[in-house]
């Protein structure tokens, strides 16, 4: 079964629960998924040891997933998605957006997701992409 790390701001209870429903989509097509704010928790900051272990965490999900989906909203794309995204695009992970945002896509992060080709709106458009994206590439 395919890991797929979900990436996206975290700020607030709006972000957390879109999140939380893509998350739900890909569950429900039989992918497994890692979403920080659910599967590492909170960061609580007033406890000893808490960024490392949130840290290390995050960096494990994301050496083990397959694939990363990234919630791309904001005037300026949240700088920890921007960090994941680079770190897996070097990793030549597959790397797929969702925004319906009017906002211009930052030109680096539409390049790693495959020129924008594996960026959709809606969370109805995500699966069928990904399922067709991952179909076409080699050795699958």
């Amino acid at each position: 079964m395919p890991i797929v790390y979900l990436a996206g701001p975290l700020f607030n209870t709006h972000e957390r629960w879109y999140l939380e429903q893509i998350a739900a989509a890909l569950e429900g097509a039989g992918y497994q998924t890692y979403l920080p704010h659910r599967d590492a928790g909170e960061l609580d900051k007033s406890k000893p040891g808490e960024w490392e272990r949130v840290f290390q965490a995050d960096l494990d999900a994301l050496n083990a997933c397959d694939f990363c989906v990234a919630l791309l909203t904001g005037a300026d794309h949240d700088s920890g998605t921007s960090l994941e995204l680079g770190y897996l695009f070097a990793r030549g992970k597959p790397l797929f957006g969702i925004t319906d945002d009017v906002r211009t896509l930052n030109l680096m992060i539409w390049g790693v997701c495959d020129q924008g080709r594996r960026i959709v709106a809606r969370i109805d458009e995500l699966l069928p992409m990904i399922q067709r994206e991952l179909r076409d590439q080699p050795g699958a």
